[in-house]
C-alpha cells in the first residue's frame, strides 16, 4: 500500500510492489541497486529505449518509498532530466545508456539548484549552486527559461565542487563559462520556458512525495516507540499529552499528503492549475515536516538525536527538502498569481 492515495493502474501497482519488496530487504540502496536491480534509471524513458514510460505518478510512487531509505535525491534529478531529453531528442543515442543507468544525468533548474547561471545567446556564465544529483552525473541538462541545454560534465569546461550536506546527500556547485559551441541547444524560447516549468514542478512534486514517505516513517516509528517505552511503570503511549502530539503530527501529514496528491495529478495531466497545486503542496509540506519531525524527535527524547535510530536522519532529510523548495514568499506569490 502506498502512502499516496492515487488511482493506480496494474502496471503502477506492480512497480510500487517491486520497490517496496526490494526496500524491505535493502535499507539503504545504492545507485547500482536502483538502476541494475530495479531498473529505475529508465523509469521516465520510453519502452523503445529500455525504459518504463512513466510520468509524474510513477515518480511520486517511487519517491515516497525511496524517501525513508534516503535514496531519492540523485534519482529524482536523473529521471526528470531523462524525461525532458526524451521529449526534445527522442532519437538521441545516449537514451539507452541513461535507461540502463550506465550513464547518469542531472537536472539543473530553479527547483534543483539554489542559484542558476546566466544564459544568453547560447553562452552560460555563473554558478549553479547545490545542484542535486550533479556530484555523480556524466551530463547536465540545464533547463532555463531561455534555453534547454545539454552539457557534458567536462572538468575542463565545468568547474565542480562537491558538497556533502547535513542530511547525507551529495550535491555539487557548478561553475560555467561556456560558449555556444560548448553545449547542445535542445530548445529555445517558448518551448524552453515550458519545459523548464515542467521540470521545476515535477521536481517539486517529487520532493513533496519524498517528504510524505518520510513523514509516514517518522509517525510510525513514534507510535511504535510510544508502545515500547515505559515510565512510572506504564507505557508512555497512555499519556494523553503524547497521544495529542501524535494526533497533531498525523493531521499535519494528512493535509500535506492530500495537497501533494492533487499536485501530482495536476503535473501528470499538465492541468491549468498546475502551478497553484504545486505551490500549495510545497507550502503545506514545509510546515508539516517540521511539525512531524519535531514531534517525532521529542517523543523519542534524546534517542531521537542519535544515529542509533533513523528518526533523526529522516528529520534532517525532511528539513533539507523543505529548504530546497525555495522561499515561502515565492510560493505564496505564485499561488496568488495562479488564482487571480
Amino acid at each position: 500500500m502506498s502512502v499516496l492515495d492515487l488511482s493506480l493502474s496494474e502496471e503502477q501497482e506492480l512497480l510500487l510492489g517491486s520497490v517496496q519488496r526490494f526496500l524491505a530487504d535493502k535499507e539503504r540502496p545504492l545507485w547500482s541497486d536502483l538502476a541494475d536491480t530495479l531498473g529505475l534509471a529508465g523509469l521516465g524513458l520510453p519502452e523503445a529505449v529500455g525504459g518504463f514510460g512513466g510520468g509524474a505518478i510513477e515518480i511520486a510512487l517511487v519517491m515516497s518509498e525511496l524517501g525513508p531509505a534516503l535514496a531519492g535525491a540523485d534519482w529524482l534529478s536523473h529521471v526528470v532530466a531523462t524525461i525532458l531529453l526524451a521529449r526534445v531528442a527522442p532519437d538521441d543515442a545516449m537514451l539507452a545508456d541513461l535507461a540502463s543507468g550506465s550513464r547518469r544525468i542531472a537536472t539543473i533548474c530553479r527547483a534543483s539548484a539554489s542559484s542558476m547561471p546566466a544564459v544568453q545567446d547560447g553562452t552560460v556564465r555563473g554558478i549553479a549552486a547545490l545542484v542535486a544529483g550533479a556530484a555523480e552525473a556524466d551530463m547536465f541538462l540545464l533547463a532555463d527559461s531561455d534555453a534547454l541545454l545539454l552539457i557534458a560534465a567536462d572538468g575542463g569546461k565545468v568547474d565542480q565542487r562537491h558538497r556533502l550536506m547535513h542530511d547525507g546527500s551529495a550535491v555539487a556547485d557548478l561553475g560555467f563559462t561556456l560558449m555556444p559551441d560548448d553545449a547542445a541547444r535542445l530548445a529555445a524560447g517558448v518551448e524552453a520556458r515550458s519545459l523548464a516549468g515542467q521540470a521545476n514542478d515535477l521536481i517539486l512534486a517529487g520532493r513533496c512525495a519524498e517528504a510524505a514517505g518520510l513523514m509516514r516513517a517518522m509517525i510510525a516509528d513514534s507510535i511504535d516507540y510510544l508502545g515500547q517505552r515505559r515510565q512510572f511503570g506504564t507505557a508512555i503511549g497512555t499519556f494523553q499529552a503524547l497521544r495529542h502530539r501524535v494526533a497533531d503530527m498525523q493531521l499535519a501529514a494528512m493535509k500535506a499528503i492530500a495537497l501533494t496528491e492533487a499536485a501530482i495529478v495536476a503535473v501528470d495531466r499538465n492541468q491549468p492549475d498546475r502551478a497553484q497545486a504545486v505551490s500549495a503542496a510545497c507550502l503545506e509540506t514545509a510546515d508539516a515536516v517540521r511539525i512531524v519531525g519535531e514531534g517525532a524527535v521529542q517523543i523519542h527524547g534524546a534517542m531521537g538525536l542519535t544515529e542509533e535510530l533513523r528518526v533523526g536522519a529522516h528529520f534532517k532529510r525532511a528539513l533539507a527538502i523543505a529548504a530546497a523548495m525555495g522561499p515561502r514568499a515565492g510560493h505564496l506569490a505564485r499561488f496568488a498569481e495562479a488564482v487571480a
